[in-house]
């Protein structure tokens, strides 16, 4: 794609999607836009889960989805398309896990009157 378009959408399918798993949209990601990214001949798909620290490397054959590689933790890899650059796993994950979704915010303090 020489330059971005100047639309919200593109028209051109990308070679390779990379979803990162969250409890609010796993189902939507590893089901209904799996399906589409498949119909829409997308030869390479990885699904991230930050908290499970996994990387799910999937391969389009045949209008089929190929499991290729399940890495976990901070082992070396490469999977396609970008096979020739090798990175530790590791990098993706964050140092301290963000509060889960569903835990309350604390309350704000009341500043004190005299």
């Amino acid at each position: 794609m020489p330059e971005p378009p100047a639309t919200a959408y593109f028209t051109v399918t990308p070679d390779w999607v990379c979803e990162i798993l969250s409890p609010a949209t796993r189902a939507l990601d590893q089901g209904a836009k799996r399906n589409v990214y498949a119909r829409e001949g997308i030869a390479h798909l990885w699904f991230v889960d930050p908290v499970a620290k996994t990387l799910e490397v999937f391969e389009l054959r045949d209008g089929h989805w190929t499991l290729l590689q399940n890495a976990t933790g901070q082992t070396e890899v490469a999977p396609p398309p970008f096979s020739a650059t090798p990175f530790q796993l590791g990098s993706l994950w964050w140092t301290k896990q963000p509060p889960a979704v569903h835990e309350p915010r604390p309350e704000p303090t009341q500043p004190v009157m005299a």
